[in-house]
Order: C-alpha cells, then structure tokens, then sequence
C-alpha cells in the first residue's frame, strides 16, 4: 500500500503544477490580447486574366474588419474606379468600367484594422496584402486580302505583335462573331474552289486563348464543323451574348419559299441541340439576338418585332412598327438604338429605353452603317455618311460621337467620299476602334479572281487596310476630349475587323 501511494503523489503535483502554468499562460493570452495580425485568406483574382465581363473581385478575411480603415487603405495599380460592398468577412470590388486591356494591375492593403481591435482601442493592422491580377491582351480578328492569306480568318495580337492564321487555304471566310470568352470563333465559309457564297457552312475554330478563369487554353485552329448547307442555304447568323444560342436565317435549296429563321443551343458542356425552326407567320429580314440572349429583334415589314426565342414565336414579344432596323443594343438591354426611315429620303436614329422612352438622336441624309454603345461611358459612336451637295451623287462617310446624357454630337473623324462598304468595331474596353478602308477595283490579277473577295454591295476587293482610332470617353466637362487623337495605320492588311472580347 505505501508503495503505491509514492507513486501516485508525484504524478499528482505534475498534473497540478502542469494545469496551474496552462492556467498562467492563459491568463496572459488574454491580458496581451490576440497576438495573430489579421490577414488576406482569399483574393479571387490572383494571377487571373481578365476579360470586360468580370466586373468584380472579393477579398476574403481571416477575420471581420474595419470596413472605414479597410476602403481607405486599399489600392489599385494602374486605378480602376469600384465600389465596395461587404457580407461578412468577404469584401467584394465592383469596377465601374471595364479594365482597360493589355495591362497588369496589383492590388495593396496595409494598415486596415481589425474590427475587434478597433472597438478595444488596440488598432491591430492587418498583414501587408499585395495581389496581382491581368487584363486580357489587346487582340483583333480581321479577314486576310494578300495572295497567301486571301479569305482566310486572321487573329493579331496588339499588345504582343503577333499574327495567327486561323482557318485553312481551303476555305474563303464570309463572316465571323468570336465566343464571349474569346477562346472560339463562329464563322461561316465556302471552298476556295467555288465563287458560291451559297454554300457556305457553319463552323468553330479555336483561337489559342484561354476562356473563363482558371481553364486551360486549347491549341488554336482546331476546326469543327457546327452546320452544313445540303438542305438549307445558311444566308445569316448571330451568336447570342453568352455563347449558347445561334440564330441562323436559311432558305431551302429547292424551295425559296421555305425561308426564315431557325436556333441551335449549346450546353454547358458545349454540346449540341436538335436545330429548331422559329415560327413566325410575318417574313424575317435582318435580326439581332438581344443582349439577354432569350429574344431576337427582327426587322418585319416596316418596323421591328421581338421574338422569343422558342419554336413558337407567333406572338412577339414587343413591336416597334416605326422602326424599320434595328442597330445596336446597350450591354444590359436596357436601351437600344434604331433606324427611322422617312418619305423625304432621310433617316433618323433614335434612342430607345425599356422604359418606353424614345429620343431622337439625328438626322442623315445619308446613311447610318454601323452604331456601338461605349462600356465605359454614356457614349455612342456611330459611322455614317451625309449626302454631299452636287449633280454627282456622292456619299461622304465619318464618325461621331454622341453623348446621350446631353445629346451632343462630335463628328471625330471623316473619311473619303464614296467608302460606303465600311465596318467598324469597339474595343471591349471602349478604348479603340477598328475600321477598314477597302479598295475595289476590276483590273486585278488573274491569281486573285480565281478567288475573289467582295464587299457587300458586290464590289470586288482588290486590297485594304485597317485603321485604329484611340478613343477617350466623352463627358459633360469636355467636349473636345478627342480633338487631339488621330487613327493610326495598323501594319496589317485586311479587312473586316473585329475585337476579340
């Protein structure tokens, strides 16, 4: 018996002496307070390339913080103006303007406290924070006119100088719309062999650039075929906003009459549907699919309807009976601007809301070709043509600006008379603008009519060039904030140029 009581006792003053020093450095935790900084777990951009959809990133926090001292101390390299909204320890940045293209940006915080801290008067700083993030490269898609690339879809990558040819010899590209995240292109193509535009198939090529953040970049010019045209003539196509839905206008081969507008949809695994017809008793002429990408806006007799896109679109959606095309919608839908035609020969270009508002915009005697709304301001540019005064009929093409807060217009650019077949494109960033000028002429090389390009309205290319216009958003304090920006030749020739998104 006393032998075990020895045994017992010393093992006793341990566990006792073990827990009263546990109970010390307890104790002096709490007095010292917690000795761990707060800190940066997650920031969901971190090494990420971005396109103009991403719109925000989050910083995610060990622990809840002062939201005063956390906005005051956050900073971004090169700035891109946000607002900041909270839920919990998850802060989130939303940009107001998409992040100009071909830059990389760093993300700072110091010296935000943590919440806890602040109400005890201690001010505890966070960890020094630093993250790097990257805007997408500045590319362009345009149509090669030399002898080597004649017809064929080209990708040129501005911010790097580098060009990739993207479709084969063998087929001579008629029109093209890249997949919002910019890793495929939809474009429709007949064979070189054949001047039969008629022909032409439905295809996507893959460009070598990464899609959403996070994936893996797919070699570039991998082809797949999406449609063929032994039963149907496809005469037209538009790819809806978020890349699942392409409408097409096609007419059957042996039957004119069997004319009008049908859809195909992707899955989220990029699959295929069965091809659907969209059945509308009022004949379709040139159509947009809406920026929800649910409906498509087509041109019906002498104005525009909205149709759902569904197997039964009998009864649209909405009607606009004075309009009769239709020319660009804003990002989010929520305005669009449409062409007016008067008995006096005039056009006018009205701006119209879902509200149900609608502001003219202006008058032309000539033509409106091409509108696009600015991301990154209350800005549209548009290139039109005015009527120039003489016997000869001619044409005269130019951009503006237009300021649809104040309705002010500023024409930027002014192009030679009788460029009509001109296309035009906004840079995701609202930063730049593409435009072509084409050269037609019938005395061309035998090497070249053996595959002829043409314009749209039949004209015969011969070559072109393409231009890059800087573009600085117009606002209410400056008018002339483009008076001083000059387009500049780009290296490259082709035509029909497009941005990559």
């Amino acid at each position: 018996m006393t032998t075990n009581k020895s045994l017992i006792q010393p093992l006793d003053k341990a566990a006792v002496i073990l827990i009263l020093i546990l109970t010390l450095l307890i104790g002096v935790i709490i007095l010292q307070g917690d000795a761990v900084r707060p800190s940066v777990r997650n920031f969901s951009w971190e090494n990420a390339k971005i396109g103009a959809e991403d719109i925000n990133f989050s910083l995610r926090f060990s622990r809840p913080m002062d939201i005063k001292s956390v906005e005051k101390n956050l900073k971004i390299e090169p700035p891109l103006a946000g607002k900041i909204s909270w839920a919990g320890k998850r802060m989130v940045y939303t940009l107001l303007t998409p992040a100009p293209y071909g830059e990389k940006y760093t993300v700072e915080l110091q010296d935000a406290k943590d919440k806890f801290s602040v109400a005890k008067g201690t001010n505890k700083v966070i960890e020094p924070f630093e993250g790097t993030f990257f805007s997408r490269d500045r590319v362009i898609l345009y149509l090669g006119t030399e002898v080597k690339d004649r017809g064929r879809l080209i990708l040129y990558n501005l911010t790097k100088q580098k060009k990739r040819i993207l479709t084969p010899k063998d087929l001579v590209v008629l029109d093209f719309e890249a997949f919002p995240q910019g890793d495929k292109i939809l474009f429709s193509a007949h064979a070189a062999d054949t001047q039969d535009s008629l022909s032409a198939q439905l295809y996507t090529v893959t460009t070598g650039i990464a899609g959403e953040i996070g994936t893996k970049a797919k070699p570039p010019g991998k082809l797949d075929l999406v449609l063929d045209s032994k039963e149907y003539q496809i005469l037209k196509f538009d790819l809806s906003p978020d890349g699942k839905t392409i409408v097409m206008q096609r007419a059957h081969q042996n039957n004119p009459s069997d004319f009008g507008l049908w859809f195909l949809t992707f899955d989220d695994n990029g699959k295929e549907s069965k091809l659907q017809q969209i059945k509308n008793e009022q004949p379709a002429g040139d159509f947009l699919i809406t920026p929800d990408s649910k409906a498509v806006a087509v041109a019906q007799g002498k104005g525009t309807a909205i149709l759902p896109i569904q197997t039964d679109a009998s009864k649209p959606l909405d009607f606009l009976p004075q309009f009769g095309v239709l020319q660009a919608f804003s990002q989010d839908g929520s305005q669009a601007v449409l062409v007016r035609f008067n008995t006096d020969y005039t056009k006018d270009l009205f701006l119209v809301t879902n509200q149900g508002t609608q502001k003219q915009l202006l008058k032309t005697t000539g033509s409106i070709l091409k509108c696009e709304f600015d991301p990154a301001s209350p800005t549209l540019y548009c290139m039109l043509t005015q009527l120039l005064p003489g016997e000869e009929y001619q044409e005269q093409p130019y951009l503006v600006s237009i300021n649809l807060k104040t309705g002010q217009q500023k024409p930027i650019l002014v192009l030679p008379p009788d460029k009509r077949d001109l296309q035009m494109s906004l840079s995701p960033d609202g930063l730049g603008l593409l435009f072509d000028q084409v050269v037609s002429q019938t005395d061309i090389s035998n090497v070249v009519r053996a595959n002829p390009l043409k314009t749209n309205d039949g004209q015969e290319i011969s070559t072109s060039s393409l231009w890059l216009m800087p573009l600085l958003p117009v606002n209410d304090s400056d008018s002339n904030i483009n008076a001083e920006l000059k387009p500049e030749k780009l290296p490259l020739v082709g035509f029909y140029p497009r941005w990559l998104p």
